[in-house]
């Protein structure tokens, strides 16, 4: 199906403006501006709720090049306030594809705008920090607008986590998930390998493909709201906890963290804790989260430590900051090496841990897939020794 193009405006808070294009010709739209550089995975991107209220600026410059399909969703919902690209391409290529990416665009509602230097605008956020934009096809009126985002920018989104997680406990089970058309044989050769564990995954946004790890590793799960506490837990006959990724700002999440408190100090099982996971429980044992000048968003990020590295998936806007109270319970496991920001904790004592960025890699590099098994290992441990 042909689209017309209609001129489109991105103004960011700072009074700065890039003229492009858009497929529609009404658009009102504000969010955080983030980039992602990453080569793949467009369609994972879009459809990651941590990205809720935020436009993706892809550094790559043309996307939709493999369309999109109907598995590699990592949500149903789509979260985000907006697209900005360099190229969109009209006429994809890819086997799995059922339709392309334009009409999914028009079809989602998503606001969108294509046609700028990508590149020179993610030099600028990288210069100037972080900033929201407002994408318009009314491109006149820009001191109306420049004020709606400078009073928008002020807005601290502490809803985030509430807004993207599940409304009520739900259950997957192994034989209910469906493998991904890539994955069936490695399914089938960790089902060989584990035993059948049950899992409940705190949902703060957490991705499909997250539970499709753990499904792979032969694992029930019982997906729980983002604010259940150890009462819920409690009633519930589980072998390890799985603290999701999801958006916002962790600082701002009081009652999580105190529940989060509570369950590390009366479950001693294991737990993991991924992306935003990973900053909860920070804040758990005492310690505190800033934000970035610009965030971590891509593909190929190296993390590790003692020269050993892993190349991979991140996207996180805030960091956790080392102090005396996490440096008695807590361990550094690996740093981002290319800022040196804290990129995985270990508990001292307790079978705890957490890593900063997307070990699923969805979309993404597999290095750090033996952290999903060492999750299992500590919990055949830990059944063994009870």
């Amino acid at each position: 199906m042909k689209h017309k193009n209609y001129p489109a405006m991105l103004l960011l808070e700072d009074g700065t403006k890039y003229y492009g294009w858009s497929f529609f010709n009404s658009i009102k739209s504000i969010g955080e501006l983030v980039f992602n550089t990453g080569m793949t995975g467009y369609q994972e991107i879009i459809t990651d709720p941590s990205y809720a209220e935020q436009m993706i600026i892809f550094t790559y410059p043309e996307i939709g090049n493999t369309g999109i399909n109907e598995e590699d969703n990592e949500a149903h919902t789509i979260y985000i306030k907006g697209i900005i690209a360099k190229n969109i391409c009209h006429q994809p290529s890819n086997w799995r594809h059922n339709i392309n990416f334009i009409d999914y665009l028009v079809q989602k509602k998503i606001p969108h705008i294509f046609g700028i230097d990508t590149r020179t605008l993610t030099k600028h956020l990288r210069n100037n920090g972080v900033m929201h934009g407002y994408i318009t096809n009314n491109i006149f009126n820009t001191q109306m607008i420049v004020d709606m985002i400078q009073v928008t920018s002020n807005i601290k989104c502490n809803e985030l986590v509430n807004k993207v997680t599940t409304k009520k406990l739900y259950k997957l089970t192994l034989a209910e998930e469906k493998p991904k058309t890539y994955s069936h044989l490695n399914q089938k050769n960790h089902l060989k390998n584990h035993a059948l564990f049950n899992i409940a995954v705190i949902d703060l946004g957490v991705k499909k493909n997250i539970l499709s790890r753990l499904t792979n590793y032969g694992c029930n799960i019982t997906i729980l709201p983002a604010n259940s506490n150890y009462n819920t837990i409690k009633q519930l006959k589980i072998d390890g906890i799985l603290l999701s990724n999801g958006p916002g700002d962790p600082s701002s999440m009081i009652d999580i963290v105190k529940n989060i408190k509570d369950i590390i100090n009366f479950c001693d099982i294991p737990i993991f804790g991924i992306c935003m996971g990973h900053q909860i429980l920070s804040l758990a044992f005492g310690g505190q989260t800033f934000k970035l000048k610009f965030g971590h968003r891509g593909l190929n990020h190296p993390a590790g430590m003692n020269q050993k590295a892993e190349i991979t998936s991140q996207n996180h806007g805030f960091a956790v900051k080392f102090n005396s109270s996490l440096n008695k319970q807590l361990a550094i496991s690996h740093f981002n090496l290319n800022d040196s920001t804290i990129a995985g904790i270990v508990h001292k004592n307790k079978p705890i841990f957490s890593v900063q960025y997307h070990p699923e890699a969805s979309p993404g590099p597999h290095d750090s897939e033996y952290l999903f098994n060492h999750f299992i290992y500590l919990i055949k441990q830990s059944k063994t020794n009870k």
